[in-house]
């Protein structure tokens, strides 16, 4: 296993129109934004895991690619329920599809409630609230985790597709909750070789994916560093096509 250290991370700030750049020189404080350490391991083509650690404006695009899996999810593998937090790269996790893929990345990052970029809540799923075993226990996860599960608004224009669907927006006060965590909470993602789900607790839960043209927002330095994330991949589209739509936060479609 190698572990590099740390690359530099420049200031991070908005400019007049809003747009995300990031600087080398220190700014006045209006108008920088947060910034969040983040912790990476990556499956690297030879086999060993690399790791680092990241300074990361607290913009949505980051933050997600962290932010899924809350700590002492279970996560089905090949040799059983694993934690998340316990899960490395190279480590083969089922999929919906009833194979066993490798674990490529992992993304983990702490977030409070009390953090001034973004109202980070958990989602509490209770047992069996989708069926028998689905989940099979309480389960927490993250504002970026999306479930396969295609909302019943939505059900009869998908013509029984399934989307992927952010799993906050199944709560409804009874069976699925809204927790804010008292103290803070460290949150995982996790990408494997392509786009599926893996199993979490009875439930196939999205792995990370950044989407369609996720960059364009960005400006050339900070899309510089946020593929740097990732360095097990040379391009962002190396992530490959996604497997299933979305839907977006208010369970619209959003078409891949």
């Amino acid at each position: 296993m190698t572990t590099p250290p740390s690359a530099a991370t420049p200031t991070f700030h908005r400019d007049r129109s809003g747009q995300a750049h990031a600087s080398s020189q220190p700014l006045a404080t209006a108008g920088t934004l947060d910034v969040r350490i983040v912790d990476v391991k990556a499956l690297q083509g030879d086999g060993n895991i690399i790791t680092s650690q990241h300074k990361i404006p607290t913009l949505p695009i980051f933050e997600n690619a962290f932010s899924a899996f809350a700590r002492g999810t279970p996560l089905q593998t090949s040799a059983g329920f694993v934690a998340i937090e316990d899960l490395q790269p190279g480590d083969r996790v089922l999929t919906v599809d009833g194979s066993a893929r490798q674990v490529a990345w992992i993304g983990s990052a702490c977030f409070a409630p009390s953090d001034r970029s973004r109202r980070h809540v958990v989602t509490r799923l209770m047992a069996d609230c989708f069926g028998i075993n689905r989940p099979d226990s309480f389960l927490s996860l993250g504002p970026a985790a999306r479930l396969l599960q295609t909302p019943p608004h939505l059900r009869a224009e998908t013509g029984g597709k399934q989307r992927m669907t952010l799993a906050s927006g199944f709560v409804d006060g009874v069976n699925i909750i809204e927790v804010t965590p008292p103290t803070p909470v460290r949150m995982f993602h996790l990408s494997l070789d392509r786009h599926t789900a893996v199993i979490a607790g009875g439930l196939e839960v999205e792995t990370y994916h950044p989407g369609v043209d996720p960059m364009r927002p960005l400006s050339h330095t900070l899309q510089s560093v946020f593929l740097s994330l990732f360095p097990h991949l040379t391009d962002i589209s190396a992530f490959g096509p996604m497997a299933y739509d979305r839907t977006d936060e208010e369970g619209d479609p959003t078409p891949v």
